[in-house]
């Protein structure tokens, strides 16, 4: 039987605006880290950063514990906007901070993440173009004030990424990228707080 005719990008909605971006965290975990109350020290993790992430359609990504689980199908995948993390540091007046300590699976430099919200996007690294849909935000958790810095639970909010359904399957990799919008993206403003509309005001994450 043949394989069937995979969509292209464009038909799946990913839009004509686009943007250079880097790739400059991947994560994928097998179990979670900031389980039930937040701790004194960070937990380990460095075994779920990767270098290269396979995605696929309708499933996410592969060796990541939300992967093929029905209630995440349509948050499989979250992305996070460096920017947001460096300009928490400087609001806190602190050192650098790791944003891959925000446990989000992508993490871009070069892009508006929150304005993606409800909106179809994609990435290509060259091993394939995967799309996706952008959702409600991931909201930050109380474990942020220990794993990067006192107040960042609260500094975090209305720009701690967005949880994504993949439409189409392929690899993301460390490195520059190709962000596809269907909606045009500020640059200027890919650290900056963007609040929930009314009606997602008492959504959980």
């Amino acid at each position: 039987m043949a394989d069937p005719v995979r969509p292209a990008p464009h038909e799946l909605g990913a839009g004509p605006h686009r943007y250079a971006v880097e790739v400059v965290g991947l994560l994928a975990a097998p179990e979670h880290r900031y389980a039930g109350r937040p701790g004194g020290t960070v937990p380990e993790q460095a075994g779920d950063q990767r270098e290269r992430i396979e995605v696929r359609a309708g499933f996410g990504i592969v060796g990541d514990r939300y992967a093929g689980k029905p209630a995440h199908r349509d948050a499989a995948v979250t992305v996070l906007a460096a920017e947001a993390v460096d300009a928490l540091a400087a609001e806190l007046g602190s050192v650098p901070l790791d944003p891959l300590l925000m446990r989000r699976n992508v993490v871009l430099r070069g892009a508006e993440i929150e304005a993606l919200r409800g909106q179809v996007f994609s990435l290509d690294c060259g091993e394939g173009e995967v799309v996706l849909r952008g959702g409600r935000p991931a909201n930050p958790c109380a474990w942020l004030d220990t794993v990067l810095a006192p107040g960042a639970h609260r500094g975090m909010r209305g720009r701690a990424g967005i949880r994504c359904a993949p439409l189409s399957g392929g690899v993301l990799r460390l490195g520059p990228a190709v962000l596809r919008s269907s909606v045009p993206l500020d640059l200027t403003r890919a650290g900056a707080v963007r609040p929930l509309a009314p009606h997602r005001a008492g959504r959980t994450p």
